[in-house]
């Protein structure tokens, strides 16, 4: 397999667009290093999971551009491009990934603010008097 295998991950309002080739395990994210764009070792953590659960953290080299929302939501989405490519990659890996949840898209995305109300639900103080 030489060829790159490409897969989409969305979270909330991020984006990641997932390149994946074989390699020696290098993750760059907007051509940065993973530790340099999400410092936080929980959310290196949450990107490697799926790479981790299946053995293969050093077998491939994963290049992503990831746009929109904050860090977790980016960190997520990213997980789950990544679960989807190694899918693509070798279909049997997909019971595995779905048993931990990596293969699920999370649906819940913000509630828009309404007119005549300070947010989504949050209703303005109201007194009788």
């Amino acid at each position: 397999m030489a060829e790159v295998i490409n897969a989409l991950g969305r979270r909330k309002s991020a984006v990641a667009r997932v390149y994946l080739t074989e390699g020696t395990g290098k993750i760059t994210i907007n051509k940065r290093e993973l530790k340099e764009y999400f410092p936080s070792e929980l959310v290196q953590f949450v990107v490697k999971q799926p790479l981790n659960l299946l053995g293969v953290a050093e077998k491939y080299d994963i290049k992503v551009t990831v746009r929109g929302g904050g860090y977790t939501g980016q960190s997520q989405a990213l997980r789950l491009g990544i679960a989807r490519a190694l899918v693509k990659v070798n279909a049997d890996d997909k019971k595995a990934l779905r048993a931990e949840g990596f293969i699920t898209r999370d649906p819940r995305e913000v509630e828009r603010k309404k007119p005549g109300q300070p947010k989504a639900r949050r209703r303005f103080q109201f007194s009788k008097r």
